[in-house]
């Protein structure tokens, strides 16, 4: 079993017009780049593949991608875009569920992991990853850092949105290290907003790497985004990459 909260069909149904700016070229080129090169001639596993925003386009590339996914209702929107003999698709979770062949890529992306809610389960996640890789193959995550500096003494929340059409905060539990992202959603003209929450587990890059470290897994590179641009104490997200020894 997995902590992580499954999506819903209305959820599916509307999440890649919510996610118009993510699925642009002007950001989803550097993504595709930079796993283009990863993956080589190999093939490519998607954790979390979702309705596809980033495997769909990986396989239009050349790289063959197989996905898991959780939510059959978000693999369901992925199978209007493209056929199962195209792009496999595993329903289950990215802990523990096993799919046939080896990888010179696995990766999880759009702060993905941290939909699993304990570190046992994160633990799990890279030793999936590093069960599925080929020798040299690489595992790649793409996570946000929590903006804990943001926080005075006694707060718990941080608005991460205000626009005309969304009201957005996070709220922090320190101790177990979860966050809960608050959605405040205008779908009309009429004034009424949709309320909806997600609950994530945030981890720091050193938590990442020894849990790359307990699945055998070697770090190799830590950029600011997909562009590369070197990572800081001043960067908000972090794209990381292990290596499975040879």
């Amino acid at each position: 079993m997995t902590s992580s909260e499954r999506w819903t069909r209305a959820t599916a149904d509307r999440y890649d017009a919510e996610e118009t700016e993510n699925s642009s070229s002007a950001v989803l080129n550097p993504t595709l780049d930079f796993l283009t090169e990863l993956a080589g001639d190999g093939r490519a596993l998607e954790f979390a593949i979702g309705t596809g925003r980033v495997g769909v386009p990986l396989r239009e590339r050349g790289v063959p991608v197989v996905g898991i996914e959780l939510s059959e209702h978000m693999a369901a929107v992925l199978r209007r875009k493209v056929d199962e003999s195209t792009l496999p698709v595993t329903i289950g979770d990215m802990a523990t569920t096993a799919v046939p062949g080896g990888f010179t890529l696995v990766y999880l992306v759009y702060n993905t992991i941290s939909n699993l809610l304990t570190q046992e389960e994160q633990v799990e996640c890279f030793r999936n990853a590093a069960r599925h890789l080929e020798p040299g193959g690489r595992f790649v995550i793409e996570l946000l850092l929590p903006p804990l500096r943001s926080l005075p003494p006694g707060q718990t929340a941080v608005p991460f949105d205000v626009s005309e059409r969304h009201l957005g905060f996070d709220t922090f539990d320190l101790v177990e290290q979860i966050l809960v992202s608050h959605h405040f959603t205008r779908d009309g003209n009429d004034g009424r907003y949709r309320r909806g929450n997600s609950r994530h587990r945030y981890a720091w890059p050193a938590e990442l790497d020894l849990m790359a470290r307990i699945a055998g897994l070697e770090r190799e590179r830590r950029v600011a985004d997909w562009d590369g641009t070197p990572f800081t104490q001043d960067s908000t997200k972090h794209i990381s990459v292990w290596r499975k020894p040879t």
